[in-house]
């Protein structure tokens, strides 16, 4: 799916913010939570996802939905990690 598609996608799914996002090559953030369900869709690159207890790597194409209150963390892939938000 493209960008868009994406964007169109998490509007619909009632996401209030809905935007690309891009990180740098090893961005890292740590564990963290939000106080609203997220979802990560991979438009490009890798994102390596730390949640309840388990680690999955991310790529093109892939979706990750993160609910609300659960710890997690993100490390971006050697070529950076472009990706859509929805919040």
């Amino acid at each position: 799916m493209t960008a868009d598609e994406w964007k169109k996608l998490f509007t619909k799914e009632g996401f209030a913010d809905v935007y690309v996002w891009e990180d740098g090559p090893g961005a890292h953030y740590s564990e963290h939570m939000h106080e609203t369900d997220n979802a990560h869709a991979i438009l490009s690159g890798e994102m390596v996802m730390r949640m309840k207890g388990t680690e999955k790597t991310l790529h093109i194409g892939d979706r990750i939905d993160i609910p609300a209150h659960t710890k997690h963390s993100a490390t971006m892939g050697v070529e950076g990690c472009r990706y859509v938000v929805g919040e």
